[in-house]
């Protein structure tokens, strides 16, 4: 299969066009689980080291969804003595965990046995999901649904509240999606004057 010109357009559009998405902008509307199964089988397209396939998702349900909201207001307010030279952190609106339509958690399966070209870079299964999780976000901004990163939470909490044993998974993220309000022009970090975005020379090393 070979692409066009307008094709690159599209992607530069989406790549582009991608936001973190808070409980500030999501909307009651549900998604599809024709939507979600693209947004998943995304995922499954993904490259992963040796082939592995290493991850895994759950589909939170409401009950579960209460647990880690309470825990990241814990997380959330404890993380404020870190930024206090920075007042602009208490008023940040950086999750949706009840306002979005769906929240998913996302582990890597650690491998029992030897995976190609993980020999020396151990954590090349843990990039892999990664990976599958941008193919979801940017499948999900295709599909114009919003999808935030929440990441003020501690894993071993998150792995009690699943029954997760850390032996053989290891947490890697907690996903919110939904419909919004409207997708921002830049990112909203950006238009808070949080930090700049940095140009393409300042990311060189020479």
């Amino acid at each position: 299969m070979k692409f066009n010109k307008k094709d690159l357009k599209t992607l530069t559009n989406i790549i582009a066009s991608r936001r973190d998405v808070r409980g500030n902008n999501f909307i009651n509307k549900k998604i599809s689980s024709k939507k979600l199964n693209i947004i998943l089988q995304s995922a499954l397209n993904a490259p992963s080291v040796g082939f592995s396939q290493p991850w895994k998702f759950i589909i939170v349900d409401k009950d579960k969804q209460d647990l880690v909201y309470t825990h990241f207001m814990k997380s959330f307010e404890k993380s404020k003595k870190k930024f206090i030279d920075r007042p602009l952190y208490s008023s940040l609106k950086l999750e949706g965990i009840k306002e979005s339509d769906i929240n998913i958690a996302v582990y890597y399966k650690k491998s029992s046995s030897n995976t190609l070209g993980q020999t020396y870079m151990k954590r090349t299964g843990e990039y892999s999901v990664v990976c599958a999780i941008l193919n979801m976000w940017l499948t999900a901004r295709a599909l114009n649904i919003g999808m935030g990163w929440v990441s003020i939470l501690k894993p071993k909490k998150i792995n009690k509240i699943f029954n997760m044993n850390k032996n053989q998974y290891k947490f890697i993220a907690y996903l919110c999606l939904g419909y919004t309000k409207e997708f921002y022009d830049e990112p909203e970090l950006k238009k808070l004057k949080w930090n700049k975005k940095l140009k393409l020379d300042e990311c060189l090393i020479s």
